[in-house]
């Protein structure tokens, strides 16, 4: 993977989901962060890194500790690539990939792997199955990502099939040992992958001593700390369908993490028809919401929660969604329905866009 080492440009943040800008000025130094990009988990990433403390704890200024800071970007991403070649269920040589194949024997994964799979099984149980990580067998007949003009729907006898074998319930887990009790039944963890490598990019970054940084992938963003002591960061909200140009309003955020899940962020048209990619597990189509998007907000190191949570209110549809999510100890969300209004939980701190 290249990836290329620059300073923050706010022009090419706005052809990326989120948009970052500053609060309230741009601190006492004004020193612009040091900033990654590159191409993992299907979408393209940053790493910006404002503020690091260096041996002896002085807090400084990412641009005076420049080597350090391409050096803790550059293991973060490492690690992000690390992991995605473990949870893949694309990649052939993963640890899905392979107990997707082994028709109900017994597989050795890694610890990272076993935890994965773990923690989507009980967001599986939390939505009573409405989220389920075996809904392999039925992603994998749809292709979201065909050119235009050459998309296809997937035959109704063959969905209907594999959501018979859809059930989180078949996976059985011994330690680092995994199978699925079902033989044709297939795991997909993107619904929660995302947001869980994200926290583990996290740790890694403030174990070299980051204090002040945003991690963006695509969608899933977390802040450490604050862009200096007195001004949080700034996250926009986009705009549903507006080809990441607009923004409905902004969230002020501190060692905070935001999701937004949408059924416009993959999605194919056959014969004049739109299928997005956020599917029901007990038909293997396109879920029916009245929502075009959900974002949650919860601390620092709980995105993989709130990813799997997002798509579980997408699912539900608005009124389900916001009565889900207020039971949900610290989370707060901003929902845009299909008729264009925006519903937001008691807790969340919108500024609206005008």
């Amino acid at each position: 993977m290249k990836r290329v080492l620059k300073k923050l440009n706010i022009l090419m943040l706005i052809a990326m989901l989120t948009i970052l800008a500053g609060c309230s000025g741009t601190g006492a130094s004004g020193a612009e962060p040091v900033m990654e990009d590159g191409y993992y988990l299907d979408t393209v990433c940053s790493i910006s890194i404002y503020r690091m403390a260096d041996a002896q704890g002085e807090v400084k200024d990412a641009a005076d500790m420049s080597e350090e800071a391409e050096a803790a970007i550059s293991e973060a991403f490492d690690l992000c690539s690390e992991l995605e070649s473990k949870i893949s269920r694309t990649r052939k040589d993963s640890d899905i990939s392979r107990l997707n194949s082994a028709r109900g024997e017994w597989v050795d994964v890694s610890e990272d792997t076993r935890e994965l799979i773990q923690k989507g099984m009980e967001y599986s149980h939390l939505s009573d199955g409405g989220f389920d990580i075996t809904v392999g067998g039925v992603t994998e007949q749809w292709d979201f990502h065909a050119a235009e003009g050459e998309a296809r729907i997937p035959d109704a006898e063959a969905l209907a099939e594999a959501v018979t074998h859809i059930n989180y319930r078949n996976i059985a887990i011994e330690g680092n040992r995994v199978k699925l009790t079902d033989p044709e039944t297939k795991l997909d963890l993107g619904g929660i992958a995302k947001g869980w490598i994200g926290d583990r990019m996290t740790e890694l970054l403030e174990s070299k001593g980051v204090i002040s940084a945003v991690i963006n992938l695509g969608g899933n963003v977390i802040c450490v700390g604050g862009k200096t002591d007195e001004d949080d960061f700034v996250i926009g909200v986009e705009t549903p369908f507006s080809d990441r140009k607009e923004i409905i309003g902004k969230i002020a955020a501190r060692d905070k993490t935001l999701v937004t899940s949408g059924v416009y962020e993959r999605q194919i048209e056959v014969d004049g028809k739109r299928y997005h990619h956020i599917l029901d597990t007990e038909t293997g189509w396109p879920v029916n919401t009245d929502l075009d998007a959900v974002t949650l907000i919860a601390d620092k190191g709980h995105s993989a929660d709130i990813d799997a949570l997002s798509t579980i209110c997408l699912i539900k549809g608005a009124d389900e969604g916001m009565e889900f999510i207020e039971k949900q100890d610290g989370v707060e969300g901003v929902f845009v329905l299909s008729n264009g209004d925006i519903r937001t939980t008691e807790g969340a701190e919108l500024e609206v866009v005008k």
